[in-house]
């Protein structure tokens, strides 16, 4: 009989479950974006909260129609934004009560890992093995654009915050331009596909980095002042300016802490345009590699949650 792992990711954008097995392999995966209302640019805790209630019992009695409940050895959940001390959102509480329950009924053991870390752990699934040694990774999700030095370790990831934004992040960049245009929120898909669509004319100016760290609050001034006078022609620009940002800052902290691998993950590293203009500097790398791993697990998922439960499993 397989030894299987479920689980549960509940962050401010989505529900996800998953089930994976002893060798890595996924038995299954299902995320649901949370619903926005139309012309909403996100959600309160306590209305994510209700909604993740509402949707994960049938998420998770799909999963179990799967498998057998006897394959399953531990429940891994996700239980706060980052691996640090501090670090809290309601909206986990929701995974975690489940997941309590879960683990209680089957009698198996409940491992607790950030939601960062399942970040990091699903999107390396899908590279080659990195050695054991410091690596740099981007967190380009809705809410977060941090560049972090990160080591494994038992326990998950240990992780030091080396760069980002000091204000907006570049997914709330994108969110805010797409809903001001009329999109749903997420609306990074809605955009992406605009850019893939059309050449770069208009550019916002482009963005200072000053030791990893940077500023968006004055791009989305930009953006909006042109969305004002030319509607939605400055949306390659903005794809073409952050991957300029990214490869540029990438260059800088991997040359500071002599990192030659540097990983993009996060629902934004999915884009299709930002990786067709890394192409454009990928000559101009001075010594460090930039990967991105597989698009659909690069947004939020349990995926990465349910291996971590499994090496915890291992070790």
């Amino acid at each position: 009989m397989a030894k299987v792992v479920l689980g549960i990711d509940t962050s401010n954008y989505k529900t996800s479950v998953a089930l994976t097995d002893e060798n890595g392999n996924i038995r299954y995966q299902r995320s649901e974006f949370l619903k926005v209302e139309q012309g909403k640019r996100g959600l309160r805790q306590s209305v994510a909260f209700f909604h993740h209630c509402q949707v994960l019992p049938s998420f998770i009695e799909e999963a179990f129609q799967t498998i057998d409940p006897k394959e399953i050895i531990s429940v891994a959940v996700s239980s706060r934004p980052r691996n640090v001390e501090g670090s809290y959102m309601p909206v986990f509480l929701s995974g975690v009560q489940t997941g309590t329950v879960i683990s209680s009924a089957l009698q198996v053991p409940m491992n607790c890992f950030s939601h960062q870390e399942g970040h990091i752990e699903a999107i390396l699934s899908t590279l080659p093995p990195i050695p054991q040694k410091p690596f740099l990774l981007f967190h380009l999700s809705g809410g977060t654009t941090e560049c972090l030095l990160c080591e494994r370790t038992w326990e998950g990831y240990a992780v030091e915050i080396v760069g980002g934004t000091k204000d907006i992040s570049v997914g709330q960049l994108l969110d805010r331009t797409g809903v001001q245009l009329g999109y749903d929120f997420p609306a990074g898909k809605y955009l992406d596909r605009i850019a893939m669509d059309r050449s770069y004319t208009v550019f916002p100016g482009k963005i200072r980095i000053q030791e990893g760290f940077f500023n968006l609050s004055g791009t989305e001034t930009q953006v909006m002042k042109s969305i004002e006078e030319k509607g939605d022609e400055i949306v390659p620009g903005i794809f073409y300016r952050i991957q300029q940002l990214l490869h540029d800052t990438a260059v800088q902290l991997s040359q500071k802490y002599k990192v030659d691998t540097v990983v993009m993950a996060g629902g934004v590293s999915a884009s299709e345009t930002l990786r067709k203009y890394a192409v454009l500097w990928q000559e101009q790398r001075d010594g460090c590699r930039i990967l991105f791993g597989d698009p659909v697990l690069s947004g939020d998922n349990a995926v990465g949650i349910s291996l971590l439960g499994g090496r915890r499993s291992q070790e």
